[in-house]
């Protein structure tokens, strides 16, 4: 008997059986084999070219990885039906051919458990309409592919990896289609996914792609892909090239630490993003080029990079749609150029941007709705002739400067807020334009609306409040005004003289009409109506009706001729956290505004914080900045206790109390101060200067909610947010506030919100399990959802 030895056995079900022969070599067992045959395999190494044109099963005998195929030359394993090869290894080392090669219509292969090592041209090949399934399988080709599919193949890949070739991992061309699931592409030096040629598609669910020298995924040509749960990481090159015509899309992705581009896309390629992050990239997160270039993103996030580029760049004509995205921390967030280039952003949020959130130069157009904007440089800046676009309801806050336009650029913006802009929330020069239509800007370290050179900008029932310069400045005729108004400007300084350019035009030149003062707030019973909306405080409702009754009397006294009553409306409202202190001073400021007691009625809440310095001569200086930002409106100083410590003999919460007595007393008729905090401590409080207790003449207690108030509060929660409660949620929840501790650490309504939102946390890892929820049980609470109490501590999870 010589080295090798093959069994061949009968696998068929006929009751004819052949018996079972052994032969020396692979050839001599084909060659005797029948359709269904397996052919067991001794260990050991075949230096045999092994075609397997028949349907049988080829198999080691003592398991996998105990048998070799390894010709001198030519290709070790050719595959021309319906095989299946099991647990063996494919070597080769003819690099002008593959090691495995699976061709022709009637070709079926099935690998499983096998290891395809060798220095091949192609570690397995796959054409002619061939199919071919990998289960559990190994190819490893530093000389070449790693598995390339040609004119129309199919490859069906599960629980496989591609390790260690020399070009791209897998390459999909002319037709072909490859289904991976769980596998891994790594240490490739060519793409790790290559697609190309019209037809040619990939799909590819919980696969890792890394340590790639060149792209992640790379598709071209009009071919397509898909990728679901899939990591692209730590490559040399793009994470995903797409170019002319080629697809590609990704459901719950990650693509990251990369040094170039996280997708790059042109001629006219697309790519769609759900649910996916791109992150840690060193040039850009999506760079999209040249029209018909179209890039799509749902519910994903873009974050983290040091990059000097955009995180998103959108040019020559290319297109971009972002919804309900995320871009933060990041240099520049969002550049769009070129005329034709166009980007489209709903509900997105851009935070934490240390330059510019969103840049349109070239003749660019973004449309923004319900954007978000926070903690950048720059919210947005149209740079130039042409740049502009349409943003409406958008929100920008804590940035330097909220929108800039420049050089001619002409964006709309409507129905639009930016808050604490540490210089102009809006800044016109150098002939831009710009509309401005429902637009507010308050609280901002600057001016609220700076239009210099006499840009002809369109401003449409805006508004200015607590700029801490002008609300609007104008530096030359330009502006067209209408209906706007602000709250540091009076009638007559508002007027401005007619546009420089009416001499010009024959028709009627557009008239900028005066900016306004801030009208009073809402009617008196509208902010009522909410006062008594409010669940519980019966006391504090009353407390507060006595008082505008007071006013209200007052008022029609002197009207007739009377003395009015001597009213002070200075309050201490005690009590513990989240009984609705903040929310009632609030209300309590609309009322006298709109009774005519103060200007405006706005409420600004300070703490300890914000009105004590760190040296002497400071904190005096913080109360008064304080105090004057509040004039016209109400002051609300929150856990006051705290600037009379116990031990403060030489603390600087003295000064403040002090300095607060004198300005109250200078500007009685300006300001409301209304001091909170726990009942006992306000006893302290009160009792720090002389002159404190006689200008608070009356505290409003807040009581604690009982359970039953609490269970309302979540009630009310759950309207909101379009849940239900179940008739036994009810009573277990009421039994739950019921039981719940109420030391000094008891938040009250925040308790209830709190508890509502853990029973919403509860319910969707509960739902989350339901193949096909309904409508109501993706609303309904049950009492499984209610937050768990530990023993003894009383927390609750």
């Amino acid at each position: 008997m010589g080295e090798h030895r093959v069994r061949v056995t009968q696998d068929s079900a006929s009751r004819w059986r052949r018996r079972a022969g052994e032969y020396e070599t692979l050839a001599e067992a084909l060659a005797a084999a029948e359709p269904g045959d397996t052919l067991t395999l001794r260990a050991g190494t075949f230096r045999e070219n092994v075609l397997l044109d028949k349907a049988v099963v080829l198999r080691p005998a003592d398991g996998p990885g105990s048998v070799r195929i390894d010709p001198p030359s030519g290709v070790p394993l050719t595959v021309t039906a319906a095989a299946a090869v099991h647990g063996l290894v494919i070597e080769g080392g003819d690099s002008s051919v593959p090691a495995v090669l699976i061709t022709g219509p009637e070709a079926a292969a099935e690998l499983t458990g096998c290891r395809v090592e060798t220095r091949a041209a192609v570690g397995v090949e796959a054409t002619d309409r061939a199919g071919a399934v990998l289960r559990g399988c190994t190819v490893l080709n530093p000389s070449g592919l790693g598995i390339r599919l040609r004119s129309g193949a199919a490859l069906l890949a599960e629980d496989t990896e591609l390790a260690s070739s020399a070009q791209a991992g897998l390459a999909v061309l002319d037709g072909a289609s490859a289904r991976l699931t769980n596998c891994r592409v790594h240490h490739a030096g060519g793409a790790g996914v290559l697609l190309t040629d019209q037809g040619s598609t990939a799909e590819l669910t919980g696969c890792e792609i890394y340590e790639i020298r060149g792209s992640g995924v790379q598709a071209e040509s009009q071919a397509a892909g898909r990728l679901t749960d899939c990591e692209i990481h730590r490559v040399t090159g793009n994470g995903l090239t797409l170019d002319t015509g080629a697809e590609l899309t990704l459901t719950g992705c990650r693509v990251h630490d990369l040094p170039e581009n996280a997708a790059d896309l042109r001629r006219g390629s697309r790519l769609s993003l759900e649910k996916s992050i791109l992150q840690d990239f060193g040039r850009g997160a999506l760079s999209v080029w040249e029209p018909g270039t179209r890039a799509e993103a749902v519910a994903s996030e873009i974050h983290t990079s040091s990059s000097d580029f955009p995180a998103v760049w959108v040019c020559a004509g290319a297109e971009l749609t972002l919804t309900d995205c995320s871009l933060h921390d990041l240099r520049d967030a969002l550049s769009v150029l070129d005329q034709g280039s166009r980007v489209t952003a709903t509900d997105c949020s851009f935070s934490r941007i240390g330059s510019s959130a969103v840049s349109v130069s070239g003749g660019a157009t973004v449309a923004l709705a319900d954007c978000r904007i926070q903690e950048a440089g720059t919210g947005l800046w149209f740079r130039d002739h042409g740049s502009g676009g349409r943003l409406t309801g958008c929100e920008i806050s804590e940035v330097s400067t909220g929108v800039i336009v420049t050089k001619g650029a002409d964006p709309e913006l409507a129905d639009c807020t930016v808050r604490g802009a540490a210089e102009a929330a809006v800044y016109v020069f150098a002939q831009g334009r710009g509309s401005f239509t429902d637009c507010r800007v308050s609280h901002g370290k600057g001016f609220g609306f700076y239009v210099l050179d006499g840009c002809r900008t369109a401003l449409t029932r805006c508004r200015a409040e607590q700029n801490e310069q002008a609300g609007f400045e104008f530096s030359e005729p330009g502006p067209v005004t209408d209906g706007c108004i602000s709250d540091d400007v009076a009638p007559a300084a508002a007027e401005l003289p007619a546009p420089r350019t009416a001499q010009l035009t024959t028709a009627a030149a557009p008239v900028a009409t005066p900016i306004a003062p801030i009208p009073d707030w809402r009617p008196a019973d509208e902010a009522l109506a909410e006062l008594e909306s409010l669940i519980g405080l019966a006391t504090v409702k009353q407390e507060v009706r006595t008082l505008i009754d007071l006013i209200s009397v007052g008022r029609r006294r002197k009207e007739a001729g009377l003395k009015a009553p001597s009213l002070r409306r200075h309050l201490v409202f005690t009590g513990s956290p989240g009984t609705g202190k903040t929310t009632v001073a609030r209300l309590y400021g609309e009322i006298l505004a709109s009774l005519g007691v103060l200007q405006q009625g706005h409420l600004v809440e300070v703490a300890r914080v914000d009105l004590v310095g760190e040296h002497i001569g400071s904190t005096a200086i913080r109360t008064q900045a304080a105090f004057d930002k509040a004039r016209g409106g109400v002051l609300f100083i929150d856990e006051a206790y705290a600037l009379a410590p116990e031990d403060g003999a030489r603390d600087f919460g003295r000064e403040a109390i002090d300095t607060l007595v004198k300005l109250m007393e200078d500007h009685r008729d300006e300001v409301v101060v209304i001091v909170a905090g726990y009942t006992a401590e306000m006893e302290r409080f009160l009792g720090a200067n002389p002159g404190v207790s006689s200008r608070f003449s009356r505290t409003v207690t807040f009581p604690d909610y009982s359970a039953a108030e609490l269970l309302e509060i979540a009630r009310s929660q759950c309207a909101e947010h379009e849940y239900a409660l179940a008739e036994p949620t009810e009573g277990a929840l009421l039994e739950h506030f019921a039981g719940l501790e109420r030391g000094p650490g008891f938040g009250n309504g925040r308790t209830a919100r709190q508890v509502f939102e853990t029973m919403v946390e509860r319910h969707a890892m509960r739902v989350a399990q339901l193949a096909d929820p309904s409508t109501e049980e993706l609303q309904l609470l049950v009492p499984d959802d209610l937050p768990v109490t530990l023993p003894r501590s009383g927390m609750t999870i």
